[in-house]
């Protein structure tokens, strides 16, 4: 995974959901509505729309009241989804580790936040 790649993964993806829920939207390529989402996918509806609001920020998907489509918001992006699918069916390990990784250091980074500190 070269070093755009890690760097594409770990900005857009704040969990392993948000990227399991980006591969069932673009394997689909259809609106899908957040009740079919949370069983497709066996999660909460709480997971679901971090990872939907997420997703749409990042450029990924659109979100109406209809539901939810795959839309990348140009065609670079579409291609670094297309290569974040390839890496995940090759090396579903180290995608699922960049993701993690850049998630704690942002929780790192909260916690953080709350640490006494002697002055």
């Amino acid at each position: 995974m070269n070093a755009e790649l890690s760097s594409f993964i770990a900005s857009s993806f704040q969990s392993v959901w948000a990227l399991e829920l980006l591969l069932l939207l673009k394997s689909e390529r259809r609106k899908r509505t957040p009740d079919e989402l949370i069983k497709a996918l066996r999660a909460s509806d709480l997971v679901l729309s971090q990872a939907i609001g997420a997703l749409v920020t990042a450029g990924l998907v659109s979100a109406d009241q209809s539901g939810v489509a795959y839309a990348p918001a140009s065609d670079a992006i579409a291609e670094l989804v297309d290569q974040t699918e390839a890496a995940y069916a090759l090396k579903p390990d180290a995608v699922r580790r960049t993701i993690v990784m850049s998630s704690k250091s942002g929780l790192a980074a909260f916690a953080d936040a709350f640490r006494l500190r002697k002055d």
